[in-house]
């Protein structure tokens, strides 16, 4: 296997327990003979999400629940996960099967981001919260700001996914208005073709139709 010193050296941690580290990295396609990396993914998953939420509700304090949720989604994504991934050179200290190198499992982003929730795992096991959270602000800073280009707004990021497969543009539509007119509250739903369809409220249509979005996104992250 690769050197894992100089994979520490650039991750810019060390580890006390190398086989946490080592588990990380092990793919489950060699699951018959080594333990691999998936029940660090569950855990680095829900890590990541708990520090992340933490790092923007301080360094947010005036954003509403919504625009929270919004980047918090954009921020945990696989998308994410298998840039930083990328970032870190993931790849070529994987663990796998012949068969999967081959087939360029080293470059596969859902592999990628399930090794980079596992890594965070292997270092919030290893460290303790201190040390993840050290970790992901160092390899989310720039997407943590506020003037990052990152963050899209919800409905043109479900409208990119649901038409890269090959399905028509969402459909919303307004469901109920109630309130004066100079406090109105909306509430739209999102109708996708083979999706099951959500609501979102908010002050104007444009914020309840983001809300449905967003809660569309959720869905999709959570059921592929």
């Amino acid at each position: 296997m690769t050197n894992l010193r100089l994979f520490e050296e650039n991750l810019g941690y060390t580890f006390k327990n190398k086989k946490l580290l080592e588990k990380a990295l092990t793919h489950s396609s060699l699951t018959s003979t080594q333990e691999n990396n998936e029940r660090l993914e569950f855990l680095g998953d829900r890590v990541l999400g708990l520090i992340i939420a933490q790092l923007l509700y301080q360094r947010f304090p005036q954003a509403p629940e919504g625009d929270l949720s919004l980047r918090h989604t954009q921020l945990v994504n696989k998308e994410t996960l298998s840039q930083i991934g990328l970032n870190l050179k993931l790849g070529q200290y994987l663990r796998m099967t012949k068969g999967e190198k081959a087939s360029g499992g080293q470059l596969k982003k859902s592999l990628l981001a399930d090794a980079c929730e596992a890594l965070i795992a292997a270092i919030y096991l290893d460290g303790g919260l201190s040390a993840a959270q050290e970790f992901i602000v160092k390899y989310w800073e720039a997407l943590l700001s506020e003037k990052s280009q990152f963050i899209k707004d919800a409905k043109s990021k479900l409208q990119e996914r649901v038409q890269s497969q090959g399905k028509s543009a969402p459909r919303y539509e307004i469901i109920d208005r109630v309130g004066p007119d100079h406090a109105p509250l909306f509430t739209v739903a999102i109708f996708v073709e083979g999706l099951p369809s959500m609501e979102g409220s908010g002050a104007s249509r444009r914020e309840a139709e983001q809300q449905a979005a967003h809660h569309l996104l959720e869905y999709l992250e959570k059921n592929g």
